[in-house]
Parts: structure tokens; C-alpha cells; sequence
């Protein structure tokens, strides 16, 4: 379908009920936007291999589309698909700001780094008419509490004053991830996400606007986009990045399936070759969830992949530590009101 990542929408492993599409039904299927009524917006955890113990998704579900994507199991546990439904059925909290303003003012939250999303990308399109996420931005500028934002879209650029604002602060950092350059293979993997060269692009206004940015290739998948590394790490460089970090392509059950149909589907010369090599970053597996591990996979390619990585980055001068996230300026505003934003 066009638009859309896949066109399959496989049977959700907790339902006993499964509903299939009529073929005969013209076009992509429209998104339908469903309100999410949670009632807390901080998502907890605490894994040992992620930086951060909060997360903030106003979207649950992602137009984006991305056929790869680890997030798509978690559609089933709304009674959802991973598959088609995950692109196009999507749980919308319209409420994110004031919760997320009602758990800063608390006097049991204690200042520290919440990841904007994590998750699902809080930039995609359907953020360009709804601005829940520009609305947090302002919730976490008011309050000078860090936030580290991760997305796919040149959308970021939009809130750059917001990001500013924050980043005086020293309390924003600003990733893009940069799959491929090859717009081609990003057309086919990641349907609405932003073109590759869309991202580079947002990477450098929000340089210009003295917001810190970086580049996450991610996923890197064997055999596919792996050889990109050092290309990808070189234009993110000349954009102005400041950093930049990796992540293993991760198959969690049914991605698994969706990911070896597209496969079949758009690269079926191809597709044998990159399934092995993803087995051989996990020890003969498709998939491996086990902390340490899953983002970086273990043997002998993965090392070869972190080597690459490690040597493309030192040599354009991406292998320093992003600048410290700062706490020291939180504040609360005054109750009955908030403080200016700039």
C-alpha cells in the first residue's frame, strides 16, 4: 500500500478474534486517531541498558510506518495489530501537557532527563496539526527540566524556539535518526518518516538555533544498511552534529514476520543474506531481548559493526560526550500561574 510499511495486519497473539481487510478496498486505509484517556504520562522504567528511567509518548502507534519498528508488539496490547493497525490506528493523549505539568509540580518528582519519545516518534505527522508535543516542549521549557528528544522528522525544527529556550538551560539534547541515505531504501522502509536528506537538514538549523543535536544510526541492520556507517557519520558531521550513537535492528515476535515478508517483497536477492547476518549478531537468532545485548548484539559481526562505527565517528570528530544535562536550573512556577517561557 502506498504510504504504508506494510500491508498485512497479522493476527494479535492475545486476541482470539482476528479481523482481515477487504482486499477489494481502493487505496491505503485512512488513520483514525483514538483518545487515550491515561490518566499518568510518564512512562517508568528500569532497564538497565536505556539512560533513562522516564519516558514521555503522546502518541501510541506511528504513521511513520517504519517496517522495522521494535514498538509495533505494543499495539497488541490495546487489542490492535502490529501490523497495518499500528501505522494507522493511532492512541492520541490529548492530555499529555497537563499531566506532564501536574507530575513536574509535584513535590515527589525529582528533576532528572525524560526521553520525548522512546517509543513511538512524537514528531510524526499527525504532531503537525495536534502540537501535544510542542505543548510538552513548553511544559518542560517552564519548568527547565532536561528532556532528551529522538525522532525521524524534520518537524523538530517547527519548535526550535522552544528548543532554545531550553538549551540555554543546558536542558535539551536533540537526536536524529538516520537509517540510510539511500532515499530509495528510506522511501521503501520508512513510508512517512522525513527523507534522509530532511533530517540532515534539521540537524543543522537546530545547530544554527544553538540547540545540541546528534545523529543515531539506528537501526543498523546487517546486510542491508550496515556498509552506510561511515557515510551517514560524515554528512551528520558536516550538518553540524555533536555527537552521534548506534543501535542493532531489533525483531521482537511478529516483526519478525513483517520484516522477513518486506524483505521478500522489495529486496528478494537480498533477503536470505540479510536474515543471516542479523542471526550472526545473535548467536544464530532473529532476535535476542536480553539487556546488554539487544542493542548491540553479540559475535563476531556485531564487533566488526561496533569497530566500523567507532572508527567512522573518531575520525569526524563524533566520538565525544554529548554536553551534560543540567538539573540545577528546575524550577517550579508559581502556583496560579506559569513562568514566561523565553
Amino acid at each position: 500500500m502506498h504510504g504504508r510499511g506494510t500491508d498485512t495486519n497479522p493476527p494479535n497473539r492475545f486476541d482470539e478474534l482476528h479481523v482481515e481487510l477487504d482486499d477489494a478496498e481502493p487505496g491505503a486505509p485512512p488513520t483514525t486517531l483514538y483518545r487515550d484517556a491515561s490518566r499518568s504520562v510518564l512512562a517508568e522504567n528500569d532497564s538497565p541498558d536505556l539512560p533513562f528511567r522516564f519516558s514521555l509518548n503522546p502518541y501510541r502507534g506511528c504513521e511513520h510506518g517504519c517496517v522495522y519498528c521494535y514498538a509495533r508488539p505494543t499495539h497488541e496490547y490495546l487489542g490492535f495489530s502490529a501490523g497495518l493497525d499500528f501505522e494507522r490506528r493511532l492512541m492520541v493523549k490529548t492530555d499529555a501537557p497537563e499531566l506532564l505539568r501536574a507530575k513536574l509540580a509535584s513535590r515527589g518528582w525529582v528533576p532528572q532527563m525524560v526521553s520525548l519519545s522512546g517509543n513511538t516518534d512524537c514528531y510524526q505527522p499527525v504532531e503537525r496539526r495536534l502540537g501535544i508535543t510542542r505543548r510538552c516542549l513548553e511544559v518542560f521549557a517552564d519548568f527547565r527540566n532536561p528532556v532528551g528528544v529522538i525522532t525521524k522528522s524534520a518537524l523538530v525544527v517547527r519548535d526550535a524556539d522552544v528548543l532554545a529556550a531550553l538549551a540555554r538551560h543546558d536542558a535539551v539534547h536533540v537526536t536524529l535518526s538516520i537509517t540510510t541515505l539511500d532515499t530509495d531504501l528510506a522511501a521503501r522502509m520508512e513510508p512517512r518518516a522525513a527523507r534522509p536528506e530532511r533530517r540532515l537538514d534539521a540537524i543543522r538549523s537546530l545547530r544554527e538555533a544553538n540547540v545540541p543535536a546528534s545523529v543515531l544510526v539506528g537501526p543498523v541492520i546487517p546486510g542491508l544498511n550496515d556498509r552506510e556507517i561511515p557515510a551517514i557519520l560524515a554528512a551528520a558531521a558536516a550538518a553540524g552534529a555533536l555527537g552521534a550513537s548506534w543501535v542493532l535492528l531489533r525483531l521482537p515476535r511478529p516483526v519478525d514476520e513483517l520484516f522477513g515478508r518486506w524483505l521478500e517483497e522489495h529486496y528478494p536477492e537480498r533477503a536470505k543474506h540479510v536474515l543471516n547476518r542479523i542471526r550472526d549478531t545473535r548467536d544464530g537468532k532473529i532476535s535476542d531481548a536480553t539487556f546488554g545485548r539487544r542493542q548491540r548484539g553479540a559475535g563476531e559481526y556485531a564487533a566488526q559493526i561496533a569497530q566500523l562505527f567507532a572508527a567512522a565517528a573518531r575520525r569526524c570528530g563524533l566520538d565525544g560526550d554529548m554536553p551534560a544535562l543540567e538539573t540545577r536550573h528546575f524550577r517550579r512556577p508559581a502556583a496560579g500561574g506559569q513562568l514566561p517561557l523565553l
